[in-house]
């Protein structure tokens, strides 16, 4: 599946750092992990770490599909309003996904720490709008009233301490910045240090569910037999059910050059540890990179054909870039790399992680769908981890397919 074009900046500043083997002999385990993307290799760790024997399998390199696409944003928040969340759950239900969510945050920052001495990261929500204001001030008070540690900022507080220019914000705690193809290749090498093995270049075929195991068969002809199976293969693992749970969308994205002006520098410096996005939709979202550099994504839109979608990076990144000068106007930027990525989009914005009913306990699906994919992806990996050990978690009803029903 295509799910990316362009020049995606993790793939030019790290290049291609492991080499793992393509699958050579037929093998057994207790449990293969189907795609080595961030959330694959999220679930290898995980069950590896918990002494399951692990194969992880991926038809291309690791870390080199949407994970090298991703622009890294980890947050707490969700794309859904946590007040429009709790009209579709109940207001348990959101401020069970929400605190999870926060607890998931506060736990990859923990495991891939920025820079020693660094601040933590927050997130700043901003409208810009009268209309829009008013919704976020509503969300606001939903959050602060759920106990979720949030700043209120005007106009003023937004141009003095950041540059922006919008007229209201929402300043969250936590967030967290991450390169997410060196943290995918470190917790594949996590899991391999578990006894889990990593294979590349290996596309599986075929999946025939038994009784007792689930046999896998390569395009190379080599069979796995494992107990359980866990598909982690992004957007392309709605093609193994009997209708869509999400809708493909296209976002884009781009990498500034270094920043190296003064005007431009004290903007970067106000918001090196902030996860900038707002609540237009589709939103303009940005951070900052390690290397000096800021990286801008948005301009969402409905494109699912990888030939337009590609078509259109160059000028979505100049409506990009645009878009930010007319808020932080001090920035003097232009583009060094640009790309365009797929993504899903659920209904209500969350996760699927677990079986389902079509095709059995034996196959598990995480599907870490949304703009907050990574922070899913780590509460799924423990979801789908119990699940295999006969333990259901809190999120499991929230997050699994049965929703779906409840739904409608």
């Amino acid at each position: 599946m295509d799910v990316k074009s362009g020049t995606p900046y993790w793939t030019i500043r790290h290049g291609l750092r492991q080499h793992s083997p393509r699958l050579a002999t037929d093998a057994t385990c207790d449990i293969a992990v189907i795609g080595a993307g961030i959330t694959g290799a999220l679930v290898a760790d995980e069950l590896a770490r918990r002494g399951h024997g692990v194969i992880v399998l991926d038809a291309c390199e690791t870390g080199w599909g949407s994970t090298a696409a991703s622009t890294a944003l980890i947050q707490g928040e969700l794309d859904t309003e946590l007040i429009d969340l709790a009209k579709m759950h109940g207001h348990a239900a959101a401020l069970l996904a929400s605190r999870a969510c926060t607890e998931a945050v506060e736990a990859i920052a923990g495991r891939f720490p920025a820079a020693p001495g660094s601040p933590a990261a927050t997130s700043l929500y901003y409208g810009s709008r009268g209309r829009e204001c008013e919704m976020l001030r509503h969300e606001y008070e939903f959050r602060r009233w759920m106990g979720l540690h949030v700043e209120w900022l005007e106009k003023e507080d937004l141009e003095g301490r950041y540059g922006l220019r919008a007229r209201c914000a929402i300043l969250s705690r936590p967030a967290a910045l991450i390169d997410p193809y060196l943290a995918t290749l470190d917790l594949l090498d996590a899991a391999c240090r578990s006894g889990a093995r990593v294979h590349a270049r290996t596309r599986v075929a075929s999946l025939r569910i038994g009784a007792r195991e689930v046999c896998l068969r390569t395009v190379n002809a080599r069979t796995v037999r494992a107990k359980q199976v866990v598909v982690a293969t992004g957007y392309a693992a709605q093609l193994l059910l009997p209708a869509p749970i999400a809708c493909n969308r296209s976002t884009y994205a781009l990498v500034t050059n270094p920043i190296d002006d003064d005007a431009s520098a004290r903007v970067l410096e106000a918001i090196r540890h902030v996860l900038v996005w707002e609540t237009a939709r589709p939103y303009l979202y940005m951070r900052a990179t390690s290397d000096g550099r800021l990286m801008i994504g948005g301009e969402d839109d409905e494109i699912d054909i990888p030939a337009k979608r590609d078509a259109r990076v160059s000028t979505k990144a100049r409506r990009l870039l645009r878009n930010v000068h007319r808020r932080f106007p001090d920035l003097r930027i232009d583009a060094a790399f640009c790309w365009a990525g797929t993504f899903a989009e659920t209904a209500d914005g969350l996760p699927y992680f677990g079986p389902h009913a079509l095709t059995g306990d034996r196959i598990h699906y995480a599907m870490a769908y949304g703009g907050n994919g990574i922070t899913f992806a780590w509460i799924g990996a423990r979801l789908i981890a119990d699940r295999i050990e006969g333990r259901e978690h809190a999120l499991a009803p929230l997050f699994g397919f049965a929703r779906m029903q409840q739904r409608r």
